[in-house]
């Protein structure tokens, strides 16, 4: 059972300004290898799609047979050779209602099966970054903010959803409406078709004009949601760090920094998509303009009929209306590729080298641990482990002293494959680490780390992590074994008390005492003490001294401390120095010695004396 929780240093500021997407093809190769899956139900929805529009568009030509019909009759009426023909007018009319009921019918069938898409796409999506987040190595983690992490998984995911749902059944729409409205006004009249169709490259310019200046904005948009996302969640996460140093003001002008370019690429994208139908509104007016005087010549000359004008307004309002939403499309498809593509590039990121196919079953895994000429650097050309052996037999306790980054704690993160090594080899039970699956191996170690890790929960629920499986009686075993159990039952409610997400309403030494309780009750044959009694008091330290020597009994297990009081029964002591093993004995042999060990010790010594 293993237990981290990194924390990271504030690292912001505002960084350079986004450019356009890095790889826009592979982002769409991408898509529509997700909606691939889903094909049949796109192609249910460009059915329906066509549909609603084939019946919406029939829908002014048949409503300018009505005014006609109307015009004729009034003029009939006055001449006093007829009179007006309601009940045609009345046919007319329950027909049209039904080709509208029908296009509603057909829109709302649409709209549901999209909708259905995108949030099953969006569902997938998320569930492919979660996994893919347990498959990625420590140190993608350790580069890189959380806050921009999940803000792929909300933020992106969300914006690609929306984006899907809307643009495709639109862009379906607004090109059938397109092609049919063009043919109902040829079947009117070719001269005021051509008068409209003049209007549509002016707003062909205009959209890709528009489209080419915002398209960086909605980019860097997605860019500093998510930094910003990082910032907050470090800031929030660290508050009582960033009120010890009084730095509050500093964290605030860089909040600052970030939110203002959050702010300009927002409102500059968003400007561009607000000019945008003003600018179409303003072109389409100029049509109706000549639509009108086009269409009143030719009915004057008796060409077309007063209907056929009423009908083919309302086929240019159509005409026009595709072009608007074609543009919306676009900017929703600039929003949506930004998207699509952060979230892409960190499904696409490296991952963890994968488990081999037949792996050492884990019942083989004993505490038989060997470190043969391990050379290890966070980067290669940089080696913080440069030659590091040791052979650790079943069931003795090994401790890791030294200054601070001599390469302890990466001593462990080895031997945990958080990392691999550069060079040299880890065996367990005989056999290289590698040959494990990392499930099994991390599941056969159980970790105590400084920075203690606590979820949201009870502190049953907290201490059981470490067995899931564990009756309530084991729990409070183990926590008795941690000289736990006295102060979870002073604690209103006991082991039933909710901690909360930062787990600060139990002090940090409570918290300690916790996470050994959890490791007690994993019952792991190999145990790693990162500095596991920093946070506690020199009682506490002493009784948790004696629980752990019960639990290490049988087990081999990893000390790392700079208390070096507590680490004097160990069968050996390991003295580090810029990652290389300098002295090596008991703790007996290392004061004759009267080296680097001896210094260590006596200083301390000094000190508590």
């Amino acid at each position: 059972m293993a237990e981290a929780r990194s924390r990271r240093p504030m690292r912001h500021g505002p960084g350079v300004p986004a450019e356009k997407p890095k790889n826009f093809k592979g982002t769409v190769k991408n898509l529509l290898k997700y909606l691939g899956n889903y094909r049949f139900a796109i192609l249910a929805v460009m059915i329906f799609a066509i549909g609603s529009t084939v019946f919406n568009v029939i829908g002014p030509k048949i409503l300018g047979n009505a005014t006609t019909e109307l015009f004729n009759g009034l003029i009939a009426k006055i001449k006093g050779t007829g009179s007006i023909d309601f009940n045609r007018i009345g046919t007319i009319l329950l027909t049209l209602l039904g080709l509208y009921g029908i296009s509603s019918l057909f829109g709302f069938i649409q709209g549901w099966i999209m909708a259905t898409v995108s949030q099953k796409m969006c569902f997938r999506l998320r569930k492919d970054i979660s996994r893919k987040i347990n498959r990625m190595p420590v140190s993608y983690f350790e580069s890189n903010k959380i806050g921009d992490v999940l803000s792929r998984i909300t933020n992106d995911v969300d914006t690609l959803g929306h984006g899907l749902n809307q643009a495709i059944t639109q862009f379906i729409t607004s090109l059938c409406t397109v092609v049919g409205v063009v043919v109902m006004m040829l079947s009117i009249s070719p001269l005021m078709t051509l008068i409209t169709i003049v209007i549509l490259p002016i707003s062909a310019i205009l959209v890709a004009v528009i489209i080419k200046s915002s398209q960086k904005y909605f980019i860097a948009q997605q860019k500093y949601l998510g930094a910003i996302d990082g910032q907050i969640e470090e800031t929030f996460s660290a508050h009582n760090i960033v009120k010890a140093f009084n730095r509050e003001e500093a964290e605030l002008e860089s909040f600052k920094k970030t939110n203002n370019i959050l702010f300009e690429s927002a409102w500059k994208s968003q400007f561009f998509s607000s000019i945008m139908m003003p600018i179409l509104n303003f072109v389409s007016n100029l049509g109706y303009v000549a639509v009108a005087i086009s269409g009143a010549m030719l009915a004057a000359r008796g060409t077309i009929m007063v209907g056929d004008i009423v009908a083919f307004i309302q086929y240019v309002k159509q005409f026009t209306q595709p072009i608007s939403q074609l543009a919306q499309v676009s900017n929703m498809l600039q929003s949506m590729t930004a998207a699509a593509e952060r979230v892409f590039e960190f499904l696409a990121s490296e991952e963890d080298v994968p488990d081999v196919a037949n792996p050492v079953p884990a019942g083989e895994m004993n505490g038989h641990i060997e470190f043969d000429h391990v050379r290890f650097g966070y980067e290669k050309d940089k080696p913080v482990i440069h030659d590091f052996n040791l052979d650790v037999k079943p069931g003795q306790m090994v401790a890791i002293v030294g200054p601070t980054g001599a390469g302890k704690t990466t001593i462990v993160k080895l031997l945990m494959r958080f990392y691999d090594v550069n060079s040299g080899e880890i065996r367990i039970g005989g056999h290289p680490i590698q040959s494990y699956a990392r499930g099994d191996l991390r599941e056969g170690i159980a970790m105590v780390l400084q920075n203690t890790w606590l979820f949201k929960g009870t502190i049953m629920e907290n201490i059981r992590y470490g067995k899931l499986d564990a009756t309530d009686e084991e729990v409070i075993n183990a926590a008795d074994a941690a000289r736990a159990d006295h102060f979870i039952r002073a604690l209103p409610g006991g082991y039933n008390m909710e901690l909360n997400e930062e787990a600060d309403n139990v002090s940090q030494g409570q918290r300690q005492l916790l996470t050994i309780a959890r490791a007690i009750l994993a019952d792991c044959p190999i145990l790693i003490l990162d500095e596991a009694t920093s946070s506690v008091d020199t009682r506490t330290e002493h009784l948790i001294q004696t629980a752990m020597e019960n639990l290490m009994k049988g087990r081999t297990s990893f000390v790392i401390a700079h208390r070096l009081s507590t680490i004097k029964n160990a069968d050996i002591i390991l003295v580090m120095k810029d990652g290389d093993i300098i002295e090596t004995g008991n703790h007996e042999e290392l004061l004759a010695k009267n080296g680097f060990y001896a210094s260590l010790y006596n200083s301390q010594f000094e000190e508590q004396t």
